[in-house]
Protein backbone atom coordinates (compact mmCIF):
# COMPACT_ATOMS: atom_id res chain seq x y z
CA UNK A 1 0.00 0.00 0.00
CA UNK A 2 2.67 2.86 0.87
CA UNK A 3 4.88 1.29 -2.40
CA UNK A 4 1.83 2.33 -4.70
CA UNK A 5 1.09 5.76 -2.59
CA UNK A 6 4.44 6.82 -3.55
CA UNK A 7 4.01 5.74 -7.28
CA UNK A 8 3.15 9.66 -9.06
CA UNK A 9 1.01 7.69 -11.58
CA UNK A 10 -1.38 5.87 -8.74
CA UNK A 11 -4.96 7.86 -9.24
CA UNK A 12 -5.16 7.74 -5.96
CA UNK A 13 -2.05 10.13 -5.14
CA UNK A 14 -3.59 12.05 -8.62
CA UNK A 15 -6.55 12.45 -7.29
CA UNK A 16 -5.04 13.27 -3.75
CA UNK A 17 -3.35 16.54 -5.44
CA UNK A 18 -6.48 17.42 -7.06
CA UNK A 19 -8.60 17.87 -4.15
CA UNK A 20 -5.82 19.30 -1.61
CA UNK A 21 -4.45 21.52 -4.57
CA UNK A 22 -7.83 23.37 -3.97
CA UNK A 23 -6.97 24.42 -0.61
CA UNK A 24 -3.69 26.12 -2.21
CA UNK A 25 -6.29 28.42 -4.43
CA UNK A 26 -8.82 28.61 -1.95
CA UNK A 27 -8.64 32.05 0.78
CA UNK A 28 -6.75 31.57 3.97
CA UNK A 29 -9.88 32.15 5.68
CA UNK A 30 -11.86 29.35 3.68
CA UNK A 31 -8.40 26.98 4.80
CA UNK A 32 -9.49 27.71 8.72
CA UNK A 33 -13.06 27.19 7.91
CA UNK A 34 -12.19 23.55 5.92
CA UNK A 35 -10.17 22.69 8.93
CA UNK A 36 -12.15 23.21 11.70
CA UNK A 37 -14.94 21.48 9.47
CA UNK A 38 -12.81 18.80 8.97
CA UNK A 39 -11.75 18.14 12.54
CA UNK A 40 -14.47 18.69 14.89
CA UNK A 41 -17.41 20.33 12.93
CA UNK A 42 -18.79 17.38 11.20
CA UNK A 43 -18.76 15.45 13.82
CA UNK A 44 -20.32 17.78 15.86
CA UNK A 45 -23.20 18.38 13.40
CA UNK A 46 -23.34 14.32 12.88
CA UNK A 47 -24.13 13.79 17.43
CA UNK A 48 -26.88 16.59 16.52
CA UNK A 49 -28.44 14.87 14.11
CA UNK A 50 -28.94 12.07 16.04
CA UNK A 51 -30.05 14.04 19.16
CA UNK A 52 -32.75 15.46 16.30
CA UNK A 53 -34.04 12.20 15.18
CA UNK A 54 -34.21 10.99 18.83
CA UNK A 55 -35.95 14.05 19.99
CA UNK A 56 -38.52 13.36 16.97
CA UNK A 57 -38.82 9.25 17.57
CA UNK A 58 -39.60 10.85 21.15
CA UNK A 59 -42.17 13.38 20.93
CA UNK A 60 -43.97 11.66 18.13
CA UNK A 61 -43.67 8.05 20.29
CA UNK A 62 -46.19 5.54 18.62
CA UNK A 63 -45.26 0.97 19.32
CA UNK A 64 -42.25 1.40 17.71
CA UNK A 65 -40.09 4.08 20.03
CA UNK A 66 -38.15 1.93 21.82
CA UNK A 67 -36.67 0.02 18.45
CA UNK A 68 -36.25 3.28 16.52
CA UNK A 69 -34.02 4.64 20.02
CA UNK A 70 -32.30 1.37 20.00
CA UNK A 71 -31.31 2.20 16.76
CA UNK A 72 -30.17 5.53 17.18
CA UNK A 73 -28.16 4.45 20.37
CA UNK A 74 -26.10 2.02 18.11
CA UNK A 75 -25.22 4.84 15.83
CA UNK A 76 -22.44 6.08 18.13
CA UNK A 77 -21.73 2.42 18.98
CA UNK A 78 -21.25 1.29 15.77
CA UNK A 79 -19.08 4.21 15.12
CA UNK A 80 -16.82 3.14 18.53
CA UNK A 81 -16.77 -0.50 17.11
CA UNK A 82 -15.52 0.37 13.90
CA UNK A 83 -12.59 2.86 15.24
CA UNK A 84 -11.61 -0.58 17.22
CA UNK A 85 -11.64 -2.41 14.25
CA UNK A 86 -9.64 -0.15 12.77
CA UNK A 87 -6.79 -0.36 15.17
CA UNK A 88 -4.86 -3.34 13.95
CA UNK A 89 -5.91 -2.86 10.15
CA UNK A 90 -4.21 0.53 10.93
CA UNK A 91 -1.06 -1.55 12.60
CA UNK A 92 -0.88 -3.87 9.52
CA UNK A 93 -1.03 -1.47 6.81
CA UNK A 94 1.17 0.92 8.13
CA UNK A 95 0.80 3.16 5.70
CA UNK A 96 2.58 6.64 6.15
CA UNK A 97 0.29 9.96 6.09
CA UNK A 98 0.69 11.41 2.16
CA UNK A 99 2.87 14.84 3.68
CA UNK A 100 5.20 12.21 4.32
CA UNK A 101 5.70 10.81 1.14
CA UNK A 102 4.93 13.45 -0.94
CA UNK A 103 6.18 17.24 -1.73
CA UNK A 104 3.91 19.97 -2.33
CA UNK A 105 0.93 19.15 -0.31
CA UNK A 106 -0.93 22.33 1.73
CA UNK A 107 -1.42 20.63 4.99
CA UNK A 108 -3.72 22.26 7.00
CA UNK A 109 -3.81 20.13 10.03
CA UNK A 110 -0.41 19.87 12.17
CA UNK A 111 0.25 16.80 14.59
CA UNK A 112 -0.56 14.08 12.55
CA UNK A 113 1.70 11.14 13.17
CA UNK A 114 -0.45 8.20 13.17
CA UNK A 115 -0.45 5.68 10.06
CA UNK A 116 -3.11 6.82 7.14
CA UNK A 117 -5.05 3.92 6.00
CA UNK A 118 -8.02 3.76 7.13
CA UNK A 119 -9.27 7.30 8.03
CA UNK A 120 -10.67 7.27 11.64
CA UNK A 121 -13.21 10.64 10.56
CA UNK A 122 -14.32 8.55 7.66
CA UNK A 123 -15.54 5.80 9.63
CA UNK A 124 -16.54 7.36 12.06
CA UNK A 125 -18.72 9.56 10.51
CA UNK A 126 -19.80 7.16 7.98
CA UNK A 127 -20.87 3.94 10.41
CA UNK A 128 -22.89 6.68 12.31
CA UNK A 129 -24.95 7.89 9.28
CA UNK A 130 -25.74 4.21 8.26
CA UNK A 131 -27.00 3.62 11.64
CA UNK A 132 -28.83 6.59 11.26
CA UNK A 133 -30.21 5.60 7.82
CA UNK A 134 -31.40 2.10 9.21
CA UNK A 135 -33.37 4.14 11.94
CA UNK A 136 -34.88 6.99 10.17
CA UNK A 137 -34.76 7.26 6.44
CA UNK A 138 -34.79 11.06 6.36
CA UNK A 139 -32.35 11.96 9.01
CA UNK A 140 -30.01 9.01 7.72
CA UNK A 141 -29.95 10.56 4.14
CA UNK A 142 -28.44 13.90 5.56
CA UNK A 143 -26.00 11.42 7.49
CA UNK A 144 -24.43 10.26 4.90
CA UNK A 145 -23.81 13.61 3.36
CA UNK A 146 -22.36 14.90 6.28
CA UNK A 147 -20.15 11.16 5.97
CA UNK A 148 -18.82 11.73 2.53
CA UNK A 149 -18.25 15.69 2.86
CA UNK A 150 -16.07 14.72 5.94
CA UNK A 151 -14.45 12.34 3.39
CA UNK A 152 -13.88 15.09 1.21
CA UNK A 153 -12.77 17.42 4.09
CA UNK A 154 -9.72 14.89 4.99
CA UNK A 155 -8.46 14.81 1.42
CA UNK A 156 -8.84 18.40 1.28
CA UNK A 157 -6.94 18.86 4.27
CA UNK A 158 -3.87 16.79 3.14
CA UNK A 159 -4.25 14.40 6.11
CA UNK A 160 -5.06 11.20 3.81
CA UNK A 161 -5.60 9.85 0.98
CA UNK A 162 -8.95 8.85 -1.37
CA UNK A 163 -8.79 5.44 -0.54
CA UNK A 164 -8.03 5.78 3.21
CA UNK A 165 -11.41 7.75 2.82
CA UNK A 166 -13.30 5.01 1.10
CA UNK A 167 -11.57 2.15 3.27
CA UNK A 168 -12.94 3.72 5.76
CA UNK A 169 -16.62 4.45 4.53
CA UNK A 170 -17.08 0.43 3.51
CA UNK A 171 -15.22 0.19 7.04
CA UNK A 172 -17.79 2.12 8.97
CA UNK A 173 -20.68 0.73 6.88
CA UNK A 174 -19.50 -3.23 7.11
CA UNK A 175 -20.04 -2.35 10.97
CA UNK A 176 -23.18 -0.38 11.65
CA UNK A 177 -25.28 -3.37 8.81
CA UNK A 178 -23.52 -6.75 9.68
CA UNK A 179 -23.59 -6.01 13.62
CA UNK A 180 -26.88 -4.07 13.32
CA UNK A 181 -29.23 -7.15 13.65
CA UNK A 182 -27.21 -8.62 17.01
CA UNK A 183 -27.81 -4.71 18.32
CA UNK A 184 -30.76 -4.47 18.04
CA UNK A 185 -31.44 -7.95 19.69
CA UNK A 186 -29.44 -6.61 22.33
CA UNK A 187 -30.62 -3.07 22.45
CA UNK A 188 -34.35 -3.15 21.85
CA UNK A 189 -35.49 -4.70 24.75
CA UNK A 190 -33.52 -2.70 27.15
CA UNK A 191 -34.84 0.40 25.44
CA UNK A 192 -38.60 -1.50 26.29
CA UNK A 193 -37.51 -1.88 30.06
CA UNK A 194 -36.50 2.12 29.92
CA UNK A 195 -39.98 2.39 28.25
CA UNK A 196 -41.76 1.51 30.48
CA UNK A 197 -39.91 2.84 33.93
CA UNK A 198 -41.67 5.92 35.26
CA UNK A 199 -38.54 8.14 35.61
CA UNK A 200 -36.71 7.28 32.49
CA UNK A 201 -39.45 6.27 30.08
CA UNK A 202 -39.56 10.28 28.55
CA UNK A 203 -36.00 9.18 26.92
CA UNK A 204 -37.90 6.58 24.84
CA UNK A 205 -41.40 8.44 24.66
CA UNK A 206 -43.08 11.72 25.55
CA UNK A 207 -46.13 9.92 25.58
CA UNK A 208 -44.90 6.86 27.97
CA UNK A 209 -43.78 9.30 30.54
CA UNK A 210 -47.04 11.21 30.19
CA UNK A 211 -49.13 8.01 31.29
CA UNK A 212 -46.47 7.18 33.75
CA UNK A 213 -47.58 10.39 35.41
CA UNK A 214 -51.50 9.49 34.92
CA UNK A 215 -50.68 6.53 36.54
CA UNK A 216 -49.25 7.98 39.79
CA UNK A 217 -51.27 10.64 40.24
CA UNK A 218 -54.71 8.75 40.22
CA UNK A 219 -52.86 6.34 42.81
CA UNK A 220 -52.22 9.12 44.77
CA UNK A 221 -55.38 10.41 45.16
CA UNK A 222 -57.07 7.52 45.89
CA UNK A 223 -54.66 7.02 48.95
CA UNK A 224 -55.39 9.97 49.81
CA UNK A 225 -59.52 9.77 49.71
CA UNK A 226 -59.26 6.00 51.62
CA UNK A 227 -57.43 7.64 54.67
CA UNK A 228 -60.47 10.45 54.55
CA UNK A 229 -62.86 7.68 54.80
CA UNK A 230 -60.95 5.83 57.63
CA UNK A 231 -60.62 9.23 59.53
CA UNK A 232 -64.80 9.34 59.24
CA UNK A 233 -65.55 6.50 59.81
CA UNK A 234 -63.37 5.97 63.26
Amino acid sequence: MAGLAQSGSNPDVELLYDINGMAKDAPHWFDRVMQFVGEWGLLAAMVLLILGCWWSVRRRGGADAAGSVAALVWAPLAAAVAVLVNVPIRGFVERPRPFLDHQGLEVLISGKTDFSFVSDHATITMAMGVGLFVANRKFGIAGLVIGLLEGFCRVYMGVHYPTDVIGGFALGTAVALLLSPLAMALLTPLMKAIEQSPRAGWLISRRSSAAGRRAVVPGARTDAADSEQRDLAA
